[in-house]
């Protein structure tokens, strides 16, 4: 591809590189660069890729698209390359967005078990096939691909889009970091539908503030057709301030579009009646806790903006199953007590989780839980204290302590656990055989944070740690 025609769309400050030269790849770390590529130099969180174009150019390198002129090299300069490199993304690809139906799923919590809904009634109700990408994994129909982080960066994006197309799919349903719609990740991507879950505390330490948060979360409701958005939540207002989108809104309490109504919740499923302007619709789903009925809720709103009817959604909802990591049941034969495994590393999904498990439990609800190294700090006595307000008893340990000491995460989470019964077992493995040692009839102990991950950040490597196994090993011995 001509250099001109990867640049296409975008305003070109000025440039000492030939726009005719032959382009045959683009990169944005000069550590994968090949010869011939244009180096996209990205002002990032962490690093200026501006630092690195003279590695990039001893790799082989043709030219370089900067914000700065860079001295003795070919160069094109515009005014944002991160914005600049998710253009060229989707020229280099041939917009391949622009043939495929997109959604996109933001919002602190619920935004996995949604898209996994959401796939399941497309392809169900409509024959679709559907391209999925999220934190769990990558999906293009039944085929999976593993996952680096929820939203990839611009170019690697689209050329999955590009292998979603080629591959015959029809829709993309995918979740959108609030990292990806601040850090232009998802720059330019036309979505015909936007779905906001809710906003609670988490990733501070990216973007200082909540309002911060909401903000860059707000991104999607300029750039989609129609917003499908909780009423509910407090930070609907703010995120729909500057919204150039048609809305959809459901709720269970507030006034909307979609409600919930006549809501039951059982220990393996919920169900409540859809009820919009001129219908209600008998809805079931095979997950407990109060919030799948906003999980569900959003997936309806969104199947309706796309032209499906309710009770079509509804039926193929109540016969989903289960999500990988979310209220996941972990065999225990012959055992009286009960192991379930969830994702919920935020105070607001730790108190949705545990209370849910409060609700059907015959024992004591026993939360097994840590935190996160090198994020937000900030978050951590305050999981302390969803832990102290809804289970009975409390296991504290490490989740991904990157490079920080686990002990020093832990002495952060106990000032939110005050006196509520807990005890510390700083290694996770011995945390979770305690847990199950100390075990009695009738607990339900919920191993909280890791979810659908199968390994532990420690330091700047990743570790073998699927927490089913553990168990698993555990029952062997015992």
């Amino acid at each position: 591809m001509k250099l001109r025609d990867l640049l296409e769309g975008l305003t070109v400050l000025s440039a000492t590189a030939d726009l005719d030269m032959e382009i045959p790849g683009v990169s944005y770390d000069s550590r994968t660069t090949r010869p011939g590529d244009l180096f996209v130099a990205m002002t990032g969180f962490a690093v200026d890729g501006h630092a690195f174009i003279g590695k990039a150019m001893e790799a082989g390198a043709a030219a370089v698209l900067c914000e700065r002129p860079a001295e003795g090299v070919p160069w094109v300069q515009v005014e944002n390359s991160r914005r600049a490199l998710a253009v060229a993304g989707a020229n280099f690809f041939g917009h391949p967005a622009r043939v495929m139906t997109m959604v996109g799923v933001t919002g602190t919590n619920g935004k996995t078990t949604t898209t996994y809904l959401l796939k399941a009634v497309l392809e169900q109700t409509r024959g679709a096939k559907v391209g999925l990408i999220g934190t769990n994994q990558n999906m293009i129909g039944a085929e999976i691909l593993p996952t680096e982080r929820t939203t990839p960066e611009s170019f690697e994006l689209q050329g999955l889009f590009a292998r979603m197309r080629d591959a015959g799919c029809t829709h993309v349903v995918m979740e959108v970091s609030s990292h990806a719609l601040a850090l232009d990740r998802v720059y330019g991507v036309p979505y015909q539908v936007g779905i906001f879950t809710n906003l609670t505390q988490d990733h501070l330490d990216f973007h200082g503030t909540m309002e911060d948060y909401c903000d860059a979360k707000a991104v999607l409701f300029r750039h989609c057709e129609t917003g499908v958005c909780n009423a509910d939540d407090p930070w609907t207002e703010r995120l729909l301030a500057e919204r150039t989108c048609r809305t959809l809104f459901y709720a269970r309490h507030a006034a909307a579009d979609l409600r919930a109504e006549e809501v039951s919740l059982a220990m393996d499923h919920v169900a409540f009646t859809a009820v919009t302007a001129t219908e209600k619709i008998p809805v079931r789903v095979n997950i407990p806790g109060s919030f799948m009925v906003y999980n569900t809720l959003d997936v309806l709103g969104a199947a309706l903006a796309l032209g499906i009817p309710l009770a079509e959604s509804a039926g193929v909802l109540a016969r989903v199953p289960h999500v990988k990591g979310r209220v996941e049941v972990v065999p225990t034969p012959g055992k009286d007590y009960t192991v379930l495994i969830d994702y919920a590393h935020s105070p607001d999904s730790m108190v949705n989780v545990l209370s849910t498990v409060k609700g059907f439990a015959k024992g004591r609800t026993i939360a097994l839980f840590g935190c996160g190294g090198d994020r937000d700090r900030g978050k951590r006595p305050k999981m302390g204290r969803a832990a102290a307000e809804t289970a009975d008893f409390s296991v504290v340990t490490t989740d991904n302590p990157r490079t920080e000491r686990p002990s020093d995460i832990i002495a952060d989470i106990l000032p939110g656990l005050g006196d509520a019964p807990h005890v510390v077992v700083e290694d996770r493995v011995e945390a979770i055989r305690w847990a199950l040692d100390h075990a009695e009839p009738g607990d339900v102990i919920v191993l909280c944070g890791k979810g659908h991950e199968t390994y532990q950040e420690v330091g700047r490597e990743k570790r073998h740690m699927d927490e089913r196994e553990i168990v698993a090993d555990y029952l062997k011995d015992h």
